[in-house]
Parts: C-alpha cells; sequence; structure tokens
C-alpha cells in the first residue's frame, strides 16, 4: 500500500502527529510525509491513501489547506481513500464561557477537512480523528502521540 501524508503545521504539533503517523504506517506500508507549503493535486495520483493534517486555525483548516482542497477538480478524488485529522485545543480547558461557547460553535478542520473531500469523490476511512494541544501553541496534550500512532494502526485495517 503506497501513503501519502500532507500535513500542514504553525507550531510543529500537527508535524508531530503527521510524523507518528508515518511511523506506524511505514512498518506495513510505503509512506510519503510532505508539508503542504508547495503541494499541489497532481502529486496525489499513484497513492492508495492520502491522509490530511491540519491545524484548526479559525474554526477550520489552515489558509494552505483549505487553498489546496478548493483547488481539486469536482471528482478528482474518485475512489480515492482518504483520512484527516486535526489538532485542537480542548473546549472544557477554555475558562472563559463565552469563549467555550463559540469554539464549539465554530467547530474544528477535521470534519471540514473531511467533508470537502467527500464532495471530491473520496471515500473516508475512518472519521475525522483530532489530537488535542494545550492552548493555542501546544505542546500536545500527553498521550496524544500514542493516540496518533493508535489510529494509524486502525487505518491500516480500513483501508485494506
Amino acid at each position: 500500500m503506497k501513503v501519502l501524508i500532507v500535513y500542514d503545521s504553525y507550531f510543529g504539533n500537527t508535524e508531530k502527529i503527521a510524523r507518528v503517523v508515518a511511523d506506524t504506517l511505514a512498518s506495513s506500508a510505503d509512506v510519503e510525509t510532505v508539508k503542504i507549503t508547495g503541494f499541489t493535486f497532481d502529486q496525489v495520483s499513484g497513492y492508495d491513501l492520502l491522509i490530511l493534517g491540519s491545524p484548526t486555525r479559525g474554526f477550520n483548516a489552515s489558509e494552505q489547506v483549505q487553498a489546496f482542497l478548493k483547488s481539486i477538480p469536482a471528482g478528482g478524488l474518485q475512489g480515492i481513500k482518504t483520512a484527516v485529522f486535526d489538532t485542537r485545543i480542548n473546549p472544557d480547558t477554555i475558562k472563559f464561557f463565552l469563549s467555550r461557547f463559540i469554539v464549539k460553535r465554530g467547530g474544528y478542520a477535521a470534519e471540514k477537512m473531511a467533508a470537502a473531500l467527500a464532495q471530491k469523490g473520496a471515500v473516508l476511512s475512518a472519521g475525522p480523528a483530532w489530537f488535542i494541544v494545550k492552548e493555542s501553541e501546544g505542546p500536545l496534550v500527553e498521550g496524544e502521540l500514542e493516540h496518533a500512532a493508535q489510529w494509524a494502526s486502525s487505518l491500516l485495517e480500513k483501508a485494506a
């Protein structure tokens, strides 16, 4: 199986998750990991599984990930297996009620990326995954790297 992991990262947390996912999958698959900078849709062909990761920024994926998703032609991912993940803060740790409410209502990157990929014809191999960071810049909450490895292992089973 050939796997392509495309990610964006501002503070290194999403990149850490992408690297753990890649390392986990590498035991059973041919894996390439690429930061979204300069990445184009035509580089997706030839892979059995596309994994897309982004930090949540303003209730959505990063601007570069959003631009990539918009660049995919209608039906451009027809039949391609995909999975998505994001990094986000846990809204329950936000002390100010109104801010916590806004974050919960605004949503997160993973769900929006999954919807965009499905709209382009992709087959979602798993539901969106998320990994928690402390505050807005991280670091990752303890145990999230292990959570990423477990998620990656489950992808192998589902994508096979």
